[in-house]
């Protein structure tokens, strides 16, 4: 078994994929609709057939209230992981996104965290190696 997609509950779909796209950098996978239904998913560019994350509009009340809770809380709805946080912070700020916390070192990794403008908060993830 293997994971191929998973769902972030997001307030605006197009915004979303706005986000995920032109700020983050990711492509996008899948877009159709049927009625009021649309499955919208994007992939990371160095692995376009792996994992998904689907985009999926936030119009369950559970979801909703499981996602404005966690934001309140400061806790990350998604974890990202890059080789280069300072080189992509960079980037995702010249962008205009806006970060809740800097690069800032923690345990074996350094981590920043962003507001994808849809109800997230999103964390990017260096793994760092042990000097030892």
């Amino acid at each position: 078994m293997k994971i191929k997609v998973t769902t972030l509950y997001v307030d605006d779909q197009e915004k979303a994929l706005r986000f995920y796209t032109e700020v983050l950098g990711f492509v996008k996978k899948s877009d159709f609709s049927q009625g009021p239904y649309r499955w919208l998913t994007v992939a990371s560019p160095e692995d376009p057939d792996g994992t998904e994350l689907q985009l999926a509009l936030n119009n369950n009340p559970a979801a909703k209230t499981y996602q404005q809770a966690i934001f309140q809380q400061a806790q990350p709805a998604a974890m990202f992981f890059t080789d280069d946080l300072e080189a992509d912070y960079d980037r995702i700020k010249a962008s205009g996104a806006e970060f809740t916390m800097p690069p800032t070192d923690v345990t074996a990794s350094k981590i920043a965290m962003l507001n994808d403008t849809c109800g997230n908060l999103i964390q990017v993830t260096q793994l760092m190696r042990w000097q030892g």
